[in-house]
C-alpha cells in the first residue's frame, strides 16, 4: 500500500477536529458579544416650571416700642398735698382727679379778688354818675369843660380798674381749680412720687406721676438711608409699586420669637438722616387692646417695601452655591439636556429666591434629583408642584 494516501487518510480527522474547535470558538465569541450590557437610561429628576408673578417685597427692621401718649403730671400751684385720689398701676380716664392740694389759701385769694372787683365796680358807677351830671351843666355853663374832662378821665380809670379786678378774680378762680390735679389723658398710672402731706410747688422739676397711653402704641424702627434711596429709585422707575391703600402693613416679632397677632400700619418716615448711623427712623402704629406691648420692648418688624409685578421665584432647594459663592441652578431644556446657570438671587422670600438674572419665564429648573444630573447630560424630567406655589 502506498505511503502518501495513508498520511492523507490520517490527516482528515485532525482537520475535522480543528474546524470543530474553530467553529466553537466563533460561537463563544458571538455569545460574549450578545451578553454586552446596553447604555443606562437617563436619571429621573423633578422639575418646576417658572412663572412670573406679582410678589410683595418685605423687609425686616429692628425697633423699639414707645407709648402713644405720655403725660408727666406736675402741679400748677404750690401747697400741701392733702390726698391721692387714684391707685398706682391702674387705668385712669381723661379728666379724672389724681391729687388734691390744700385749697384754703386759694379760696381766700378768690374771695379777696371778688371783693376788689366789687369796690372797683362801685367806684366806676360813681364816676359814671358824675359824668352824666356834668354834661348838661357844661352846656348851661354851670360847670367848666375842664371839670367834665376830669370826670370822664376818672370814669375811664374806674372802668380799667373793674377790668383788672375781673382778671384777678378769674386768675384766683383758675388757681383754686388747679388745687385739684387731674389727668389730661386716658391711660395707665405709674408710680406716685409723693404722698399726702408732701409740699409741692408750681411747675416743679419732679413729676407727681406719669400717665401712659398704650393703646394704640408706636414702634420706631431704623432703616439704612441707602436702602430708602434705592426704594425711591425703584418706585420712580416702575420696578416697584405701592399697594392700593398707600399704607404698608407691618407685623411684629417679639423678643421670644413669637409673632404679635395684631397688624400695624406704617405712619411716617423721617426726612433727616442720623449722622452717626446713616439711618432714618420709620414709625408704625399698632393696636394694643390687651396691653401686651409695653414701652421699651425690642421687636423686629416686617413691613412691605412694595410690590414687584414681574418676580421670578425659584425654590430654594433648586439653588446651590459654587465655591466662590455664586448661586447656580440646573435647567432642563426641551430635549432633556441639562444646563447650568449662574443666577442673581436678590433675596429670600419664604421658601423661594427672588431671581433677577440667569433664568427666564417658562424654563424648567431641577428641584429634586440635582445630585443625579450633570450639565450637558440628559435626564428624564417629571413636572411637580411644590407647596406654597
Amino acid at each position: 500500500m502506498p505511503v502518501l494516501p495513508r498520511i492523507a487518510t490520517l490527516a482528515l480527522p485532525a482537520l475535522a477536529l480543528s474546524a470543530a474547535l474553530l467553529t466553537a470558538g466563533c460561537d463563544d465569541a458571538g455569545g460574549t458579544q450578545a451578553a454586552t450590557p446596553q447604555a443606562p437610561p437617563p436619571p429621573e429628576v423633578s422639575v418646576v416650571t417658572l412663572r412670573r408673578t406679582a410678589v410683595p417685597l418685605m423687609m425686616e427692621l429692628p425697633g423699639r416700642t414707645s407709648a402713644f401718649l405720655t403725660a408727666e403730671i406736675r402741679p400748677q400751684v404750690g401747697g400741701v398735698l392733702q390726698e391721692r385720689l387714684f391707685q398706682e398701676g391702674t387705668a385712669v380716664t381723661a379728666g379724672q382727679k389724681l391729687y388734691q392740694i390744700d385749697p384754703a389759701p386759694y379760696r381766700a385769694a378768690l374771695d379777696s379778688a371778688q371783693a376788689t372787683l366789687q369796690r372797683s365796680e362801685a367806684t366806676a358807677a360813681s364816676a359814671l354818675v358824675t359824668v352824666q351830671r356834668y354834661r348838661p351843666l357844661v352846656r348851661a355853663r354851670a360847670v367848666s369843660q375842664q371839670d367834665l374832662d376830669l370826670a370822664e378821665a376818672a370814669l375811664r380809670q374806674a372802668e380799667a380798674d373793674v377790668a383788672q379786678a375781673k382778671a384777678a378774680v378769674e386768675t384766683a378762680r383758675i388757681n383754686l381749680a388747679y388745687t385739684t390735679v387731674s389727668s389730661p389723658i386716658a391711660g395707665l398710672a405709674g408710680r406716685s412720687s409723693v404722698t399726702p402731706g408732701a409740699l409741692v410747688t408750681a411747675q416743679q422739676t419732679n413729676s407727681l406721676v406719669t400717665i401712659t397711653q398704650l393703646d394704640p402704641i408706636y414702634v420706631d424702627m431704623t432703616q439704612p438711608a441707602s436702602r430708602l434711596m434705592r426704594l425711591r429709585r425703584d418706585f420712580a422707575s416702575g420696578a416697584l409699586r405701592r399697594d392700593s391703600e398707600g399704607q404698608a402693613v407691618v407685623r411684629l416679632k417679639l423678643e421670644d420669637g413669637t409673632e404679635y397677632p395684631e397688624p400695624g400700619r406704617l405712619q411716617f418716615s423721617e426726612v433727616i438722616v442720623d449722622q452717626g448711623t446713616s439711618s432714618v427712623t420709620v414709625r408704625a402704629v399698632f393696636p394694643n387692646p390687651h396691653g401686651q406691648l409695653m414701652p421699651g420692648l425690642f421687636v423686629r418688624a416686617q413691613l412691605e417695601e412694595g410690590v414687584t409685578d414681574q418676580a421670578l421665584m425659584v425654590p430654594q432647594q433648586a439653588v446651590t452655591r459654587t465655591p466662590r459663592g455664586e448661586a447656580t441652578a440646573l435647567v432642563v431644556k426641551e430635549d432633556g439636556t441639562v444646563e447650568a446657570r449662574i443666577l442673581n438671587a436678590a433675596r429670600a422670600i419664604g421658601t423661594s429666591w427672588l431671581v433677577t438674572e440667569g433664568l427666564a419665564d417658562g424654563e424648567r429648573v431641577i428641584v429634586e434629583g440635582v445630585q443625579r444630573a450633570r450639565p450637558g447630560g440628559k435626564v428624564r424630567a417629571t413636572e411637580i408642584t411644590l407647596a406654597g406655589r
